[in-house]
């Protein structure tokens, strides 16, 4: 029972953020299994990829749009074909790294990303009424930043969305609420299955019922950061973000030591 409390309290945390920033919840999930669970990280990783399977963001995605934020299905689309190549990848080679050197690979990760977050210009908003989407590099940006987002996720157990948003921002022309709406989208179908398959046959199998908890917490943290998220400004959801990517890669350099 206790470990499904955590697995529980994680998800709500993940959720949250995802909500909020569009991310799948790794940011937070993989370090707080770590430190409140005492996962090795390789579990952590899959733990936080198979909590995703679930359908968990639709609370989030049903938000967004219900407040008039639009997003590309035919993009999604390319995003999620690309995507499973890529975990595929990313989570064999993972399992192939001492745990040590990935937690700390994964913290130097955070804190590169916060820095790009935080310097990041945001997208002017548009009337999506009168201006579709520039999809003109769907064919070419579109599949290489699905293969990035996967390979990433597999590494590290992020769910990609950390790559997906900036790159939406900067070669679609989407503003930071689309983006991370685009984000959400693709995480609903189980775009993971691969990294999970990975993880679980190189672990010895994952944690069931923590992954039962952090996939309940995950969909109602969701929903209220998902509202939360629709009532800030593109610019500072952007700060707050790159916080949190500072604190995350604070606390797994403390695990580390």
């Amino acid at each position: 029972m206790s470990h499904l409390l955590a697995g529980l309290g994680t998800g709500l945390c993940g959720g949250l953020l995802a909500g909020l920033f569009g991310v799948g919840g790794g940011i937070v999930m993989v370090p707080l299994l770590g430190l409140v669970l005492n996962l090795d990280q390789h579990r952590a990783q899959g733990t936080t990829l198979a909590a995703m399977l679930l359908p968990t963001g639709l609370p989030a995605v049903l938000e967004y749009r219900k407040r008039g934020i639009a997003s590309s299905l035919p993009l999604v689309g390319v995003l999620v074909l690309a995507f499973l190549f890529g975990i595929y990848g990313g989570s064999l080679v993972a399992n192939r790294l001492p745990s040590n050197a990935l937690r700390w690979g994964f913290a130097g990760f955070l804190v590169l990303l916060a820095i790009k977050t935080h310097l990041r210009q945001e997208a002017s908003q548009v009337d999506r009424g009168q201006t579709p989407f520039d999809l003109t590099a769907l064919w070419t940006w579109g599949p290489a930043i699905g293969l990035l987002a996967g390979t990433l996720s597999g590494l590290t157990g992020l769910g990609g969305a950390v790559v997906v948003i900036p790159l939406l921002a900067a070669k679609f022309r989407m503003t930071q609420h689309e983006a991370q709406l685009t984000s959400l989208m693709m995480m609903l179908p189980p775009i993971g299955l691969p990294g999970v398959y990975v993880y679980a046959k190189s672990q010895g199998g994952l944690p069931w019922v923590v992954i039962l908890g952090v996939a309940a917490g995950f969909a109602f943290g969701a929903l209220g950061g998902a509202r939360l998220a629709t009532r800030m400004r593109g610019a500072r959801l952007k700060q707050v973000f790159a916080g949190i990517l500072l604190l995350m890669a604070g606390l797994m350099a403390l695990r580390g030591r």
